[in-house]
Formats: structure tokens, C-alpha cells, sequence
């Protein structure tokens, strides 16, 4: 099996990803605690360093250009510092960036994290502070994306739709780009937080257990129920395949005519920040249904790729050597 995995990891290389969503700002503030405050009982944070790494779709964007690919963004960003900063970083990328909507009267998604510790102190995660708007998109930015996945969907290879609930993808945006990736048969993948059941005739869904649950109506207790949903979830979006994320317990797979399979994760032990592994498993698995791989062979190589970035700090991508190691390691010890 590893041969075959490593074949595909090379042919990421140029493979055309349309990433249409939520332009996040995920923001690191770091620093170490100095004192309880005199104005409150609030411990105070002496500022050392910030650092802004892109997230959401943006996220997922950064993956597929990590992993070689030849990746177009499409979503709204603020005239802000935060819009301009992920937009820098993933120009540096060799990101086509065109279809960023700016928008002066709507911030950019930005999501601040506080990190305190030092260098005998364990760093934690002190609060978050969002900063987002959930109006609809104005007529301009949706006419304006809405050109681009017209002008663009028949020269991908596959498209992701990643939903934060932020409302960059309207009702509009979604049908007209399920309908034209149907029509050019372009496969397409969609990550919704909220509003999975609106993704109807998407041909590949991703969800969380947590999601899963919330989509069918009831919780998820064993092995039988997650199966059910499932395949219930695979039905009532006639999708052509279905993945379920589930931490420590790996990826499972549904497919048509009542298909499954289960992936493990490749090291438990090791996991350190799950942040954005899920927007990993998302860019791994398009890039590789791109390149041609079956399936089930692209669904191990986003586990492998899921198990990288979750042993490192923050949102974090991988890379395509780091992959291949990964790939080769549980080979020798398999």
C-alpha cells in the first residue's frame, strides 16, 4: 500500500484546488503571566510576540499550496491588517488570490488566541477573541464570486466548500457550485459547521462526530449509531461519499451502496494541537482524488496528513516530504 500512497503524494504537484468560504485570521498573541493586576483580579500578560497564520478556508488554501498545488481562493476579506496579512502570506504561497472579494464595510474573520507561558511554564491558552460579522454578503461581493466559480469551476480538478457559518457562501453561491461542478463532473467537497443538510448533491461530505450528531438528530453512542448516521447522512445528501473525523479514533468512510471503512489514526500518542486538522484532511483528500487516487487510498493519505499537523503548535499545514516520511514510517513499522 505505501508505494502506491507515495505515487500519489507526488502527483499533488499542479493539481488545481478552487477553495471557495470563510477567510479566517487566526491570531497568536503570546506572552507570560507577570502578575495579578492592582485594577482587578486579572492576571496581567507582559506582550511578547503575535503571529497570523491564515484559517478557516483560508486554511484550507495554505494546505493545498504546502502540499503543491495550484490553489484559488474565493471568498471576502476586510481592508484591514488582517485581510491584508493572510492575503500577503498566501500571495508568498504562489496563491491566486483574485477571487478575494474586499470589502471595506466588512471585517476580516479574525480569530485572536492569548497564549501565556514561558519557558518554565506550560503555555495555555488563556481566551479567545472573535471578531466577525455574520451579515450576508452584500449583492456586489456574492455577483462578484458567483462570475469567478462561473469563469473558473471547468479548469479545477476538484473543489472544497468550507462553511464556518459566517456567511460567505450564500444559498446562492452554494447551488451554483454543486450544480456546476455536478455538470462539469468536477469533484467537490463541502466542510459545514452548521448548515450540513443544505449541501444537498455535493459529491463528498466532511464532518466531525459532533457535527455528524447534530445533522441526523441524535447522539452518536456506539459503532451502530455513528454507522446509521452515516449512511443516513450519505442518503439524504446524495453525495457519493461521506467522512467522518473522529480524533483518537480516526476517519471513517461511507460510500454508495452501503460501504464502509475505517482508517485509525497512525499515532495517538504523539497528538499536541488539533487546530485545523480537519481543514488538512479536507485539502490532502481533494488533492488526491485530483491526482486520481480511489477514494479510499485519498481518505489514508489525509489521516496521515491529519496525523502531522496535530503534533504540531497552532494551525499548521504539512508538507509533501513530511508526508512521504509518514507514509514510509508506518511501512517499517507495520
Amino acid at each position: 500500500m505505501s508505494n502506491s500512497l507515495l505515487n500519489w503524494v507526488d502527483n499533488f504537484i499542479g493539481k488545481k484546488i478552487m477553495v471557495i468560504g470563510d477567510m479566517i485570521a487566526d491570531v497568536y498573541l503570546e506572552g507570560k503571566i507577570s502578575r495579578i493586576s492592582r485594577e482587578a483580579p486579572v492576571l496581567v500578560l507582559e506582550y511578547a510576540n503575535e503571529t497570523v497564520v491564515p484559517g478557516g478556508a483560508a486554511n484550507v488554501v495554505y494546505n493545498v499550496a504546502m502540499l503543491g498545488g495550484a490553489v484559488y481562493g474565493l471568498g471576502v476579506v476586510g481592508s484591514d491588517a488582517s485581510g491584508e496579512e493572510i492575503t500577503r502570506i498566501l500571495q508568498a504561497q504562489s496563491v491566486n488570490t483574485d477571487g478575494f472579494y474586499r470589502d471595506a464595510t466588512r471585517p476580516t474573520i479574525t480569530k485572536t488566541r492569548v497564549i501565556a507561558g514561558g519557558l518554565a511554564t506550560v503555555r495555555q491558552h488563556v481566551v479567545r477573541i472573535d471578531k466577525e460579522t455574520r451579515e450576508p454578503l452584500s449583492q456586489e461581493a456574492e455577483h462578484y464570486l458567483l462570475n469567478k466559480i462561473e469563469a473558473l469551476h471547468r479548469t479545477m480538478d476538484a473543489v472544497v466548500l468550507d462553511d464556518y457559518g459566517s456567511n460567505s457562501i450564500t444559498p446562492k453561491i452554494r447551488e451554483k457550485t454543486i450544480a456546476c461542478c455536478r455538470a462539469a463532473g468536477v469533484p467537490c467537497i463541502v466542510d459545514s459547521r452548521y448548515n450540513i443538510l443544505a449541501y444537498h448533491g455535493v459529491t463528498l461530505v466532511k464532518q466531525n462526530e459532533a457535527e455528524l450528531a447534530t445533522a441526523v438528530g441524535y447522539s452518536l453512542d456506539n459503532e451502530t449509531t455513528l454507522i446509521r448516521a452515516g449512511q443516513e447522512l450519505l442518503q439524504r445528501l446524495d453525495a457519493d461519499a461521506v467522512l467522518i473525523t473522529r480524533g483518537p479514533d480516526g476517519i471513517t468512510l461511507f460510500e454508495k451502496e452501503g460501504r464502509y471503512s475505517h482508517i485509525p489514526v497512525t499515532n495517538a500518542s504523539e497528538v499536541f494541537d488539533v487546530s485545523g486538522a480537519g481543514d488538512t484532511v479536507v485539502a490532502t483528500m481533494m488533492l488526491a482524488l485530483a491526482a486520481g487516487a480511489p477514494t479510499i487510498d485519498a481518505v489514508r493519505l489525509a489521516n496521515f496528513a491529519a496525523g502531522i499537523v496535530v503534533r504540531k503548535a497552532g494551525t499548521a499545514t504539512a508538507s509533501p516530504e513530511e508526508l512521504k516520511r509518514a507514509i514510509g514510517g508506518a511501512d517499517e513499522n507495520s
